[in-house]
């Protein structure tokens, strides 16, 4: 596949992960990696993707009275110091995607499980679980580039922690904020660069996707089935950098 079709795919990423409320930017990552030589250029653009996508989820959800700030707070002020250390630390590009692979492969399993119980029940967190909980996956978004909630999202719905939409909404906000911490860490530690070129249209392509699939994801259409979907093009996404950085093997 050649470079000039990456908006179009972006497009579509995009579309089905902003539907569940993440960025993409796990995949934005993998898909770059192919195209892309300069690992710094491709990691700076997936979190600049990222805010695109979410910036517009977040507001939708805000609008239609999902967002809750009470809720959500102590998620957020964990993770946003944590994201901004981690994007700091530099790691060799194999370690990066071997990371990054594992834990989409878990994240994709733990929606799996999620997404097929019969029943969705909510349940409240006590206040050090939530500031545990966002500064752990906080520190893991720093480090492997992306916002953080493709992993914070599969955990607090295993755990039943509210219904989907409330966490889909908590994980739109989650990776705006983490999105843009990791995005001053990495400026401060000299290894945020971009391509401006390409830049445009891949942020045309997402802003598009996303902004369908936010719209979907608000009006009641089928967030189970979108929901495995995305998670089954996590672990692949996963598996496929596992098996690539670590045997040299391509599916």
């Amino acid at each position: 596949m050649s470079i000039e079709f990456l908006p179009i795919l972006f497009f579509i990423i995009a579309l089905f992960y902003s539907s569940v409320g993440f960025g993409g930017g796990s995949s934005y990552l993998a898909i770059m990696s192919l195209f892309i030589t300069n690992f710094y250029e491709i990691r700076s653009t997936a979190l600049i993707l990222n805010i695109c996508v979410v910036t517009i989820g977040t507001i939708v959800f805000i609008r239609n009275k999902v967002f809750d700030l009470k809720l959500f707070w102590p998620f957020l002020v964990s993770s946003i110091p944590l994201s901004y250390f981690g994007a700091q630390l530099r790691l060799s590009q194999t370690t990066f995607f071997l990371i990054l692979g594992a834990s989409l492969i878990l994240s994709g399993g733990f929606m799996l499980l999620r997404y097929v119980k019969a029943k969705l029940v909510s349940r409240e967190f006590q206040l050090s679980k939530k500031l545990a909980l966002g500064g752990g996956v906080g520190l893991l978004a720093g480090v492997s580039g992306i916002g953080g909630g493709i992993f914070l999202s599969p955990v607090l719905n295993l755990l039943n922690w509210a219904n989907p939409r409330t966490v889909a909404s908590l994980a739109s906000v989650f990776i705006l904020v983490n999105s843009l911490a990791g995005l001053l860490g990495l400026s401060v530690a000299g290894t945020f660069e971009l391509d401006l070129n390409l830049l445009w249209k891949l942020v045309i392509a997402v802003l598009l996707g996303g902004g369908i699939g936010s719209y979907l994801s608000n009006k009641k259409f089928n967030l189970r089935f979108l929901g495995g979907l995305t998670a089954i093009l996590v672990i692949y996404v996963g598996l496929r950098l596992v098996l690539l950085h670590a045997f040299g093997i391509k599916i």
